[in-house]
């Protein structure tokens, strides 16, 4: 707390000196924003199975690039359809046979293909979470979590050399320049473009979704009791295959839709880009609590926005650490996290 309250003073003192302009810090704010909601998305998915199945996933990093990778190939294949050869749309011009200007690819210039691209990323994050279960972890069911976080390790690894074989191991450009709009703010201009926009709208639509799902639906209901008390979810009735399986379902799609947007605010995608950011979910879902949709959530925000504004005190490549060590301030203070692991 103390901390906190020394880096906010030293805010108000930048921004009453002009060291720091009101366009810089909103911008920042702008940003963590955006950043912070894909990070709460990509937890919500990991915070449900980890309340189900008791054991951290480190596979769901690479559900996101397997998804992402996919979505795109989807909205390549949709923009430049008619036009190019399929192959070298879906991966993505892989041996340079392909270039973003190219295809013209953009939220505002091919909304349609951005949107399919988005739908189809959360579908294949469905299909991979649910195959996955059904050939791995299916027949663990019961043993320890060490063995399941085990057995998830081995299954991102795998994920992510299929990854390297089928799109090489090359950072792809994606889309040209979309609408911006500059907000004019004392000290400079704040940008805000259709891409961030549209992750705002998709994130927060999403995780309404969630919370609809888990208050007002049998499903939900039965995923909270599950998550409560698993035996005794069985014996009053609640088909629990049935439930664990719908909870890879929403967890891989909310993976996959957190992939596709990452890539879209980035610009870029690479073959780790679920692994990177899978450490920022981990402290995001540690920091509002293990086993809390809405801790995940509020925790993921939390980590964007202080990698951002961290920018005012440290080096950009400094600012990860910086949203490990307020994870790590907080959980000293409150080690439940937040939410204390209240699952709704």
């Amino acid at each position: 707390m103390a901390f906190g309250v020394v880096l906010l003073l030293d805010l108000v003192r930048r921004l009453l000196s002009g060291d720091l302009t009101v366009a810089l810090l909103v911008g920042y704010l702008w940003n963590g924003l955006t950043y912070g909601l894909v990070i709460g998305l990509a937890g919500v998915g990991l915070s449900l199975t980890y309340d189900l199945l008791e054991f951290a996933n480190f596979a769901h990093g690479d559900y996101i690039t397997v998804s992402a990778f996919v979505g795109w190939g989807a909205a390549y294949l949709i923009a430049g359809f008619g036009r190019f050869d399929p192959g070298s749309l879906f991966f993505l011009g892989v041996g340079g046979t392909l270039y973003p200007g190219d295809v013209g690819v953009s939220v505002t210039t091919a909304p349609v293909a951005i949107l399919g691209g988005l739908v189809v990323a959360a579908a294949a994050g469905a299909v991979v979470a649910v195959t996955l279960d059904r050939v791995v972890y299916r027949s663990m069911r019961g043993m320890d979590a060490i063995s399941l976080l085990i057995a998830s390790i081995g299954v991102a690894f795998v994920l992510r050399y299929l990854t390297i074989y089928v799109f090489t191991q090359q950072a792809f450009g994606l889309t040209v320049s979309a609408w911006t709009y500059g907000v004019a703010l004392p000290g400079g201009t704040v940008n805000v473009s259709a891409p961030t926009l549209l992750l705002v709208a998709s994130s927060l639509a999403a995780m309404a979704g969630v919370h609809l799902l888990l208050t007002r639906t049998k499903l939900g209901k039965a995923m909270r009791a599950m998550a409560a008390n698993r035996s005794l979810a069985r014996v009053t009735g609640i088909p629990s295959e049935r439930v664990i399986l719908a909870t890879w379902l929403i967890g891989g799609a909310l993976a996959g839709l957190a992939g596709f947007m990452i890539a879209l605010l980035q610009g870029t995608i690479t073959y780790q880009i679920g692994w990177t950011l899978l450490l920022l979910v981990f402290a995001g879902v540690i920091m509002g609590g293990i086993g809390s949709v809405y801790g995940a959530i509020v925790g993921g925000v939390l980590i964007g926005l202080i990698t951002r504004v961290s920018l005012v005190w440290i080096p950009a490549s400094f600012t990860e650490a910086m949203g490990f060590l307020i994870m790590i301030l907080i959980l000293l203070t409150r080690p439940q996290g937040l939410f204390g692991g209240e699952t709704a």
